[in-house]
């Protein structure tokens, strides 16, 4: 398998989605950076959850309030992006939230763009936080998997990054790197959220692509974790808009020491897993001694 450049982006993202300047800043920002990555080399640029849109704040996040929001305006923001993609041959995986016909709530969503400047697919978050669920948004029901120059990539947005099954999904698919965009903006001393991608990295064995708005200077920054447990590449948290660079290289040992055996032993062991994990011998003292079984 050959080498694969991708871009991860950074200072781009946060924004409120009800005001249509910046939306109109935020979709020449994105465009901007797509057209550093391509400068640059990249074959795919992932950016952050929501990077077109913005988010809602927690005062309109409680009321669930989609009424301000200019639809025709982020369609127009979001062609323009797919138009860009096609002129420039490059894959772009971005976040947005979309208004699908006839559903009551927007999905929290990421594009996926081809280098034809197509439209391929789209994801939308599967796993949503308790308020998200309850006012803000409807479910996605189905994993996004992209194959970019031989290479498998799978997406996973913010708060999905708490749950290991979804990276363990992934790996069970064969996906050689996964996409995740979130909306952290806080510092990696107050936050985990730069944690989990060098975690799931190491005990998965893919690349874990992570973008974040960093906007603010000293935010956690994007970057790419390898499956050796370090950062392969990583923004500069200095709040401007910029593009991390990463070569993915499956015959690199040295960033990937286990990439066949690792995962080649637990595809093996995948089939009797299941039932061997869920058999459980709880052991307790009692009035006989010995165990106890449920």
């Amino acid at each position: 398998m050959s080498v694969v450049r991708i871009a991860v982006a950074q200072g781009v993202g946060a924004t409120d989605f009800a005001d249509p300047d910046s939306i109109r800043e935020q979709g020449r920002q994105v465009r901007e950076l797509m057209r550093v990555a391509a400068g640059g080399g990249a074959r795919l640029i992932l950016f952050t959850e929501a990077a077109l849109t913005g988010i809602p704040s927690w005062r309109r996040l409680a009321e669930a309030d989609w009424s301000g929001v200019d639809w025709p305006l982020l369609a127009a923001e979001r062609h323009q992006t797919i138009e860009h993609a096609g002129e420039l041959a490059l894959w772009t995986v971005v976040g947005s939230v979309h208004h699908e016909p006839g559903v009551e709530r927007p999905f929290n969503s990421l594009y996926v763009i081809g280098d034809d400047g197509v439209l391929v697919g789209r994801y939308d978050k599967r796993f949503l936080s308790p308020r998200e669920a309850a006012v803000l948004y409807e479910t996605g029901d189905h994993a996004t998997v992209i194959t970019v120059d031989g290479m498998r990539f799978g997406c996973a947005i913010c708060v999905e990054a708490r749950m290991p099954e979804v990276f363990i999904e992934y790996e069970s698919q064969g996906m050689d790197c996964v996409l995740l965009a979130s909306y952290s903006d806080a510092p990696p001393a107050e936050s985990l959220d730069d944690r989990r991608p060098l975690a799931y990295a190491l005990l998965t064995e893919m690349w874990i692509a992570f973008a974040v708005p960093g906007t603010a200077p000293g935010a956690t920054p994007s970057g790419v974790a390898a499956p050796d447990d370090r950062w392969l590449a990583r923004g500069v948290a200095d709040g401007t808009p910029q593009v991390v660079f990463a070569d993915l290289d499956p015959d690199n040992r040295t960033v990937h020491p286990a990439y066949d055996s690792g995962r080649a032993w637990r595809a093996r062991h995948a089939p009797t897993m299941r039932s061997r994990l869920g058999k459980v011998e709880l052991l307790g003292s009692h009035a006989g001694g010995g165990s106890v079984r449920p």
